[in-house]
């Protein structure tokens, strides 16, 4: 989701509103952004979490009187979501869970307000046209483009339909969702109104986003799931995942074609499963809570997700490592991991490294089977950042418009992107080089071999991550000059956005100064000529692309 200025999507609007950001940006009064300071940070949470509780409370109040006619024709549970927000705990409201399931309804009353408008559209190719120019900028790299305009290109014809599918689809996914945040809570709402069976539809086959196993349900925020008996796995198997949940005042049931099975029941006020608990699995206690480690998601040779699967014990061991290595190498780096990070998902893919989603905070996908430890260490610190940056993100608005232009030389990727991506890059990486340059001293002060070799890291690993920060230093300048080039000639960043340009510069400065005595050896050694060469594309790609000027795309990328 792209950060917007309309408060709600509007039915009277002739061209489709966008939908609401979850902001709580104050323009009035734009704070500063060191980098480290966690105290900042942990008051942003707390903000966010109060923006979330009043972003749930408007989309409700705005399905139940401007969208009400189209919400009950998709069977929107409307007042079940109001119960649902009035039994959530404060801080559930900056989990990636909660967050994730807000948000998601968010797109969905933007999609239900452009239903309700194609309806009485008397101009649907035009209509077509604007959104598909609005789903190119605010849906930039979602797959909500490809939903609703699968040919890549505008289509009027099938439009309504496509949108009625979507709506579908989100309503089904969203009501699932609801009925395993809050434990027990679906058969309070049947007790508290009187509702003798409500039946619900669900998917319980792989879920790749939220990583949950075929054959499970994750229920509440704390990572506890619970696993089918092998009689039901086999029926979901049959039936491709799909089934219905009847939720009755005491007791849940699962159907499945013909089947129906007890899920479980509600005794004096506690609940009692039929099928096997999973309990939570927890790498690390923190100051901020337990980091659980989820199952691990499967990829297939086309860099696809084929599957979910249970996390092996060796690979929660070295997640657990990683972190004890960043807390006694990096203290504040671990202050920001343990705020940030809540949950960590591995990844089993050949060339496949880490992402994470804005929409779901917290929550790290890491490959941990083709990558080694120093990887792991660097990569658990690159997804916590890309969390740190998309909290910035919500409370400041750090550039005008979307600026999906991919106009700017990326050093990491070799090929052009958008500002908001060079933004995370350099945020990201310079975090890395910080990282990097305090392994170094860690491993290099008295008893550092010694704690090297405890972290699971080698001497040729020591090497590496001078090389890493070097590489890194000279990549995130790079990107600096063409943020600046942004804010500076562009004017397409905010002052707050130059401001944290500003404090990005100075951290990569200070990490350049750090690691200038290590300069020398690692150009003396086998990752010399890698690092001149980096310096020479870095070098190249200045003289090819030179400053970025608006509406100048160079036509060949340089050639690595």
């Amino acid at each position: 989701m792209q950060q917007v200025q309309e408060l709600h999507p509007s039915p009277s609007c002739s061209a489709p509103s966008p939908p609401v950001q979850s902001d709580f940006s104050n323009l009035e009064h734009a704070i500063s952004m060191p980098l480290l300071d966690v105290p900042l940070l942990a008051r942003l949470q707390e903000e966010f979490r109060l923006s979330m509780r009043r972003l749930l409370d408007d989309l409700c109040l705005d399905l139940e009187s401007q969208y009400a006619d189209v919400a009950n024709s998709l069977a929107l549970p409307v007042a079940y979501f109001r119960f649902v927000r009035q039994s959530l705990e404060r801080d559930s409201y900056a989990h990636w869970k909660v967050v994730g399931w807000i948000e998601t309804l968010n797109d969905l009353v933007y999609f239900i307000d452009l239903l309700q408008q194609i309806r009485e559209e008397q101009r649907p190719r035009e209509f077509a046209a604007q959104l598909f120019a609005e789903c190119q900028e605010k849906f930039f790299e979602n797959s909500y483009l490809d939903d609703l305009f699968p040919r890549g290109v505008s289509q009027a014809s099938g439009l309504e339909r496509r949108l009625h599918q979507l709506c579908t689809r989100l309503t089904q996914e969203l009501t699932q969702e609801s009925l395993c945040l809050v434990p027990g809570l679906p058969m309070l709402w049947c007790t508290s109104h009187k509702i003798l069976s409500w039946a619900v539809e669900v998917q319980l086959g792989h879920n790749v986003e939220r990583a949950d196993i075929s054959g499970t349900m994750a229920v509440g925020i704390e990572g506890d799931a619970y696993e089918a008996p092998p009689s039901v796995k086999r029926a979901l198997k049959q039936s491709s995942g799909q089934a219905t949940i009847l939720v009755q005042p005491r007791e849940l049931f699962l159907k499945i074609g013909r089947m129906v099975t007890p899920l479980c029941t509600m005794r004096s006020n506690r609940l009692k499963w039929s099928w096997a608990p999973l309990p939570p699995v927890v790498a690390v206690e923190t100051s901020s809570g337990a980091v659980t480690v989820g199952p691990s998601l499967v990829y297939g040779r086309d860099r696809q997700p084929r599957s979910v699967a249970v996390t092996s014990l060796d690979q929660v061991a070295r997640i657990r490592r990683a972190w004890t290595t960043v807390r006694e190498a990096w203290s504040e780096g671990e202050e920001l991991l343990a705020l940030l990070t809540t949950r960590i998902i591995p990844l089993k893919a050949k060339g496949v490294v880490s992402f994470s989603y804005p929409h779901r905070p917290g929550l790290s996908f890491i490959n941990c089977f083709d990558r080694g430890n120093l990887d792991l260490i660097d990569d658990v610190i690159h997804e916590n950042s890309h969390h740190h940056l998309n909290l910035l993100l919500r409370k400041q608005i750090l550039f005008h418009g979307d600026r999906n232009q991919q106009i700017f030389y990326s050093p990491w990727r070799r090929s052009l992107r958008p500002l908001r991506g060079i933004l995370h890059a350099a945020f990201t990486f310079a975090m890395g080089a910080m990282l990097f340059e305090r392994l170094s001293t860690w491993a290099s002060g008295p008893g550092g071999p010694a704690r090297w070799r405890r972290a699971g890291l080698t001497s040729r690993d020591l090497q590496r991550a001078r090389f890493r920060c070097l590489e890194e230093v000279e990549s995130v300048r790079y990107s600096i000059q063409d943020l600046e080039y942004a804010g500076r000639h562009l004017k397409w960043l905010t002052g707050s956005g130059r401001r944290l340009v500003t404090e990005l510069a100075g951290a990569i400065e200070r990490v350049e100064y750090n690691m200038a005595p290590h300069k020398k050896v690692v150009l003396s050694s086998t990752f010399g000529p890698a690092l001149r060469r980096h310096v020479k594309e870095l070098r190249n790609a200045r003289q090819t692309y030179g400053p970025v000027r608006l509406g100048t795309v160079p036509e060949k990328p340089l050639n690595a």
